[in-house]
């Protein structure tokens, strides 16, 4: 992802919110057959404050990714939308995309099963969330569990690259992000995910 400096996201607590709000990633790899590509969702490792990430994918996903081999990349995809020229006023422009996105790289380590199954636990439990009648649980089968694990290969990611970037019209006039901001918030190019992500950081621009 080309960087900008305008644009960059650097913030390590910034990175982590996007993970934690925005888990379902592509992991890319490059093999013998070229580029390959997964999707899964993943957490933060929550025994680190760091960008370390935990997940599992599916057999034989593990040898296709090259897992624990070779370098891999996820990418996480926050709010993202169209940008149309008419919010800037008069004035010569062209549409625009804006994002907000974060690349890992890195070669992830391998878990035991054990540590898998713990990750697979913390999934259900991240996802499964709490309707009243209590969260799903795993049958308590030994034969089940094993299948489960055997079936997946969970692993570890300390990135040893990041790229965060936040486009989100910080090089645009307060008034123009305002515009952009009212027209992503109601009427046919409605975005609330975007529009959200946009007043937060328009909240915490500098003031002149």
């Amino acid at each position: 992802m080309r960087q900008n400096p305008s644009f960059a996201m650097t913030d390590v607590g910034e990175i982590r919110r996007l993970i934690e709000q925005h888990p379902w990633v592509t992991l890319v790899s490059s093999g013998a057959d070229g580029l390959v590509a997964s999707h899964y969702a993943v957490l933060l490792d929550d025994a680190r404050d760091d960008l370390t990430i935990v997940g599992h994918v599916g057999k034989p996903d593990d040898m296709i990714l090259g897992l624990g081999e070779r370098e891999l990349l996820v990418v996480v995809q926050g709010p993202h939308g169209y940008v149309s020229p008419r919010w800037y006023g008069d004035v010569p422009a062209v549409p625009t995309w804006n994002f907000v996105s974060a690349h890992l790289s890195g070669i992830p380590e391998l878990l035991e099963p054990e540590e898998n199954l713990s990750v697979l636990d913390r999934l259900v439990e991240r996802f499964e969330g709490e309707d009243g009648r209590g969260l799903y649980r795993a049958p308590n089968d030994p034969a089940f569990v094993d299948r489960l694990a055997a079936g997946t290969v969970g692993f570890r990611l300390t990135p040893t690259r990041v790229v965060g970037k936040r486009k989100l019209s910080q090089n645009r006039p307060a008034d123009v992000v305002e515009t952009i901001i009212d027209g992503l918030s109601d009427g046919p190019y409605a975005n609330p995910a975007l529009a959200a992500e946009m007043r937060r950081a328009a909240d915490a621009r500098p003031r002149a």
